[in-house]
């Protein structure tokens, strides 16, 4: 299809569920962001407390700079990469599945589920699972399978 395909020319489910997968894209970005605010203002992740983590950030740092500086590079790190997925999530929504590229829904859909895939179980297993920690991205989650399915309806006809 041309590149100047327009948004009207879309079919409305297809249109709808790409908005719905960008809208995933941009929770991934703002999630993303408050991870990496986070880490410079408050350094423990949203949702979790001292006692998740066995200390204060101030304790951790009296305890081990570098593993404070350690931990801090990590969390800027996958602030970054959940910025950057939330970026292609949006661009694939926008360009592709609005387009009718099934490769770009399904791109868009499986790359975040790998994420979280691999992401999510050690919560479960180090008790890390809080809903203030990990409720935005089952509400991102959602979104995104929703606009995945209203997206591969129209596709599928």
């Amino acid at each position: 299809m041309s590149s100047r395909f327009t948004a009207a020319a879309a079919p409305a489910s297809t249109d709808l569920g790409a908005k719905l997968v960008a809208l995933a894209g941009l929770g991934l970005v703002g999630y993303g962001l408050m991870f990496l605010i986070r880490n410079f203002t408050g350094f423990i992740e949203l949702g979790l407390t001292p006692e998740h983590v066995g200390g204060t950030p101030e304790q951790i740092r009296a305890f081990s700079p570098h593993l404070y500086y350690y931990i801090s590079h990590l969390q800027v790190a996958v602030a970054a990469f959940i910025i950057a997925l939330g970026v292609a999530v949006i661009a694939l929504a926008w360009r592709g599945i609005r387009t009718r590229q099934r490769w770009a829904l399904w791109t868009a859909f499986v790359a975040p589920v790998i994420a979280v895939g691999l992401a999510l179980p050690l919560h479960y297993v180090y008790g890390l699972a809080t809903l203030g920690h990990l409720g935005l991205i089952y509400l991102d989650a959602a979104i995104l399978l929703v606009g995945t399915v209203l997206a591969y309806k129209e596709l599928a006809r």
